[in-house]
C-alpha cells in the first residue's frame, strides 16, 4: 500500500470515527430515555468496539486504549453486571467529545496526544473507575460475550510424547483448572498406550477428555496449557447453547468474528485457520470448513454463524445502496451543471428549435433536479445533536425540559445544514436560560414542572422553515420596550407594533436579563444569530404569548447553488428576486406618485423604488409594476420598470470588491452573458421598514 493509499484510508478512518462517536453520543442519550433496551447497548458497545479496532489498524494506540475501557464498561452493561444511571451517563458523554478531540488531533496529524489530551484521559476514566471494578484490564480485553455467566466446556487434550521429559506433568494442568472452575467428570484415553514390554517410563501416551464448567473465556483456557501448545494436541469445544448464544450476538457479516466473539474460537485459532486457509490458495476450503476439520469447532455451530453472517449480509444490501462522495468533486458537478444552464438560457426560447434540441434542453433540466438532490440532506441528524445540548444545559440550569424533534426527514441543502448549527445553538440556549422557568415557577402557575422545547423542520413554499418553540414565560413586551428605551433604541413616545418591538432582541448589545450567567446576559447572541441567517439568505421571525411560550421562526431557501429567479428589469440594470418569494405583479397606479405605498384591495401595501434605492439615473418607464413579496410575514412590494419573467438562476458570489454592497445577496450570468444582481429582499425591505419607522425611533 502505498502513501496516498494510506492517507486515503485514514481519511475514511476518520469520517468512521466521527459517524462512530456521533452515533455513541445519540446511543447514550437514546439510552438514558429508555434504560431497558438492550439493542441500543448493544449499539453503544459496537461503536466503541469497531472505533477501537479501527485505531488499531493504524496504530493509535492512544485511542485504543480509552475506547478499550469504554468498552468493558458496555460489556459490563450488557451482561447486567453495571445498570444504566444518570451518574453512568454523566460520566460516558464526556468521553465522547474527548475521543472526537481525539480523533480531530489524528485528522491534524498527531498519532500520539498531547500533554493535555493525556491528562484528560486520565481524567475521564478515573470518573469511570466506580462503574468499570469488573472491567478488563487495558492490556488484555476479553472478547466473550457470556462475561459472569458460567459456561461448559469440553476439553481434549493429547499431551505430546515428551511431555514429561521436557519437565511437564499432565496432572498439574488438570490441578491448575480448578482455580478457573469445576472438573466436572475427567475420561482418561489410553489408546495409544502401547504393551507393557514396550512403555517408555519417560514417554507420554495418555490423553484425556474433560467436561469442565466456568466463567473464563475460551482464551483463558487456551493459555493455561501455553507451555505446551506446540507439542501438544489440545482442543477446547463449547458444550451449551452456542449456537442461541450466535444468534443473539450483535450484527457482523464476518464469520470469524461471529465466532470468536461467541468465544467459541480463540484469536489464535482463528489465526491458524487463516493461515491454512491462506496457504491453499485462491480455492482452499471456506474458513468454516477448515474450523471443523481441525476440530476448532463443531459443525452446528459453524452452521449458525454462517445463518447470522447471511441474514446480516441480506439486511445490509439496502445500507450497500449508498456511498460517500467528495464534496469537493460534489462541488465540482454543480458548478458544471451551473454551466450547463446558463448556456441552455443563451440558446434562447425553445419555439423555433428541433426536436432533438428541445430534448437536450429537458435533459439538461432533468440533470439539474438530479444533481441539486445530491447536495440535499435530512436536517434531521443536526437537530438531534441538540439532544446533548438540552441536557448539558438543564443540569446546569436544574431544569427538567423535555426535547421534542419534529420533521427531521425534511431535506435541505448540506452547506446550509453544516452553517445552521451555530444560530439554532444560540436560540436552544435562550429558550432553556430565559424561555423555560424554573420548576417552582412553573408549578407555582399551574404549568407541569417538565417544560417543552420543540424543534420542528418543514417545506414551505420552495424553502425550508425550521421552528424553535417552548413552552414558558414568553416574551415580556413592556421590558423588552423599556430596555430598549434605556439603551437608546427607541424614544419614550415610540408607538412600535408588537413585531416592531420583538424585533428589537435581535439589536447588537441587547439582553433583558438581571444576571450574567454561563449561558447568556450579556448581549451577545441573537444579533450573531440574525446576521447568520441573512448570510445565508434567511429570513427570522418570533412569535410569542405571555405565559403561554415563544416560537422563532427561521425561513431559509433550500439551496445555495441555483434558485429560480423572477427577472426584473430598472432602467438599463437586471436583478433577481428569489421566486418563492413572489406572490403577484400589479401595475404601479398613478395616484402612488411620490408615495411611499398604495392601495391593493383594501390594504395597504408598502414598496420601495428599486430605481431610487440603486441610484439609477434616467427617466422611469411610463408604466411601472410592483412586484409583491412576502416579508417577515408581511407583504411588501418592489417598483421595477419591466417584468421580464421567470429564470434559472445559478448563484454567483460577488467576490471581495463587492464584499461590502447594500442589499444584494449574489449575482448570475442571463443567456446574452449580462450580469444580473440577485436581491437581498430581506435586507432591501428591512432598510424600507427602518427608514419608514424614523419618526418611532431614536437618530443614530
Amino acid at each position: 500500500m502505498n502513501e496516498d493509499d494510506i492517507r486515503d484510508a485514514l481519511d475514511t478512518f476518520i469520517t468512521e470515527a466521527r459517524e462512530l462517536t456521533q452515533d455513541f453520543e445519540e446511543g447514550l442519550l437514546e439510552l438514558e430515555s429508555a434504560p431497558d433496551g438492550p439493542e441500543a447497548i448493544n449499539s453503544l458497545f459496537r461503536a466503541m468496539h469497531t472505533l477501537k479496532g479501527s485505531a488499531g489498524l493504524f496504530g493509535l494506540r492512544h485511542l485504543v486504549s480509552f475506547t478499550h475501557v469504554l468498552e468493558s464498561v458496555l460489556d459490563q452493561l450488557r451482561a447486567g453486571a453495571l445498570h444504566v444511571t444518570p451518574a453512568l451517563v454523566s460520566a460516558l458523554l464526556p468521553c465522547a467529545d474527548h475521543i472526537t478531540a481525539l480523533v480531530d488531533g489524528v485528522a491534524a496529524g498527531r498519532t500520539s496526544p498531547t500533554e493535555a489530551e493525556s491528562a484528560a484521559s486520565e481524567r475521564l476514566l478515573a470518573a469511570l473507575d466506580p462503574f468499570s471494578s469488573g472491567a478488563v484490564d487495558a492490556g488484555g480485553p476479553s472478547e466473550v460475550a457470556v462475561s459472569g455467566n458460567a459456561r461448559t466446556w469440553l476439553l481434549s487434550l493429547w499431551f505430546g510424547p515428551d511431555c514429561l521429559r521436557n519437565g511437564m506433568d499432565p496432572l498439574s494442568f488438570l490441578r491448575y483448572l480448578t482455580t478457573l472452575g469445576t472438573v466436572a467428570q475427567v475420561i482418561t484415553v489410553a489408546d495409544a498406550l502401547p504393551p507393557a514390554d514396550e512403555v517408555d517410563p519417560e514417554s507420554c501416551y495418555l490423553g484425556f477428555e474433560v467436561e469442565f464448567v466456568t466463567e473464563a473465556s475460551k482464551a483463558d483456557i487456551e493459555s493455561v496449557f501455553e507451555f505446551v501448545r506446540d507439542d501438544s494436541t489440545i482442543r477446547i469445544l463449547p458444550a451449551d447453547d452456542a449456537i442461541q448464544l450466535i444468534e443473539s450476538l450483535p450484527e457482523n457479516d464476518r464469520i470469524g468474528d461471529l465466532l470468536r466473539r461467541s468465544g467459541v474460537v480463540t484469536d489464535l485459532e482463528l489465526a491458524r485457520a487463516l493461515r491454512i486457509q491462506h496457504d491453499s490458495g485462491p480455492m482452499g476450503k471456506p474458513l468454516g470448513e477448515i474450523l471443523v476439520a481441525e476440530q476448532m469447532v463443531q459443525q452446528p455451530v459453524v452452521e449458525a454463524a454462517l445463518g447470522r453472517q447471511r441474514k446480516v449480509a441480506d439486511g445490509r444490501q439496502q445500507d450497500n445502496q449508498t456511498i460517500r462522495v467528495f464534496a469537493s468533486r460534489l462541488d465540482k458537478l454543480i458548478d458544471l451543471v451551473g454551466e450547463l444552464v446558463i448556456a441552455q438560457a443563451g440558446v434562447g426560447s425553445a419555439d423555433g428549435l428541433s426536436e432533438a434540441q428541445q430534448h437536450v434542453l429537458r435533459l439538461v433540466e432533468e440533470v439539474r433536479h438530479t444533481a441539486l438532490s445530491l447536495r440535499m440532506v435530512p436536517i434531521g441528524t443536526t437537530l438531534r445533536r441538540f439532544e446533548r445540548v438540552v441536557r448539558d444545559v438543564c443540569v446546569d440550569l436544574d431544569k427538567e425540559v423535555d426535547l421534542v424533534i419534529a420533521g427531521g426527514e425534511a431535506e435541505m441543502d448540506k452547506a446550509l445544514v453544516e452553517r445552521i448549527g451555530d444560530p439554532l445553538l444560540h436560540l436552544v440556549r435562550n429558550a432553556l436560560d430565559h424561555g423555560i422557568e424554573p420548576r417552582a415557577e412553573r408549578e407555582r402557575h399551574g404549568k407541569p414542572a417538565r417544560g417543552s422545547l420543540r424543534l420542528n423542520a418543514f417545506h414551505d413554499a420552495g424553502s425550508i422553515v425550521i421552528e424553535v418553540s417552548d413552552d414558558g414565560r414568553g416574551l415580556n413586551r413592556d421590558k423588552i420596550l423599556a430596555k430598549a428605551v434605556d439603551r437608546g433604541l427607541a424614544s419614550p413616545s415610540a408607538t412600535l407594533t408588537d413585531p416592531e418591538v420583538y424585533a428589537l432582541i435581535f439589536e447588537p448589545g441587547f439582553s433583558t436579563a438581571d444576571a450574567v450567567s454561563n449561558l447568556s446576559g450579556r448581549g451577545v447572541g441573537m444579533d450573531v444569530v440574525r446576521g447568520a441567517i441573512t448570510a445565508l439568505r434567511g429570513s427570522i421571525d418570533v412569535q410569542t404569548a405571555p405565559g403561554a411560550g415563544t416560537t422563532i421562526q427561521i425561513r431559509l431557501p433550500l439551496t445555495l447553488a441555483i434558485i429560480d429567479g423572477f427577472l426584473v428589469g430598472a432602467g438599463d440594470s437586471c436583478f433577481i428576486i428569489p421566486l418563492d418569494r413572489v406572490t403577484e405583479c400589479v401595475e404601479l397606479p398613478a395616484e402612488a406618485s411620490g408615495r411611499s405605498f398604495m392601495h391593493l384591495r383594501d390594504e395597504a401595501l408598502p414598496f420601495v423604488r428599486l430605481r431610487q434605492a440603486f441610484g439609477i439615473p434616467g427617466q422611469p418607464s411610463r408604466r411601472q409594476s410592483v412586484v409583491v413579496i412576502e416579508h417577515s410575514g408581511q407583504r411588501a412590494g418592489i417598483v421595477v420598470d419591466h417584468l421580464l419573467g421567470q429564470s434559472q438562476t445559478v448563484i454567483k458570489p460577488l467576490g471581495r470588491l463587492f464584499k461590502d454592497v447594500r442589499w444584494v445577496s449574489g449575482s448570475t450570468i442571463l443567456g446574452g452573458g449580462d450580469v444580473a444582481l440577485i436581491l437581498d429582499i430581506d435586507a432591501l425591505l428591512g432598510q424600507y421598514i427602518a427608514r419608514d419607522r424614523q419618526r418611532n425611533l431614536v437618530p443614530a
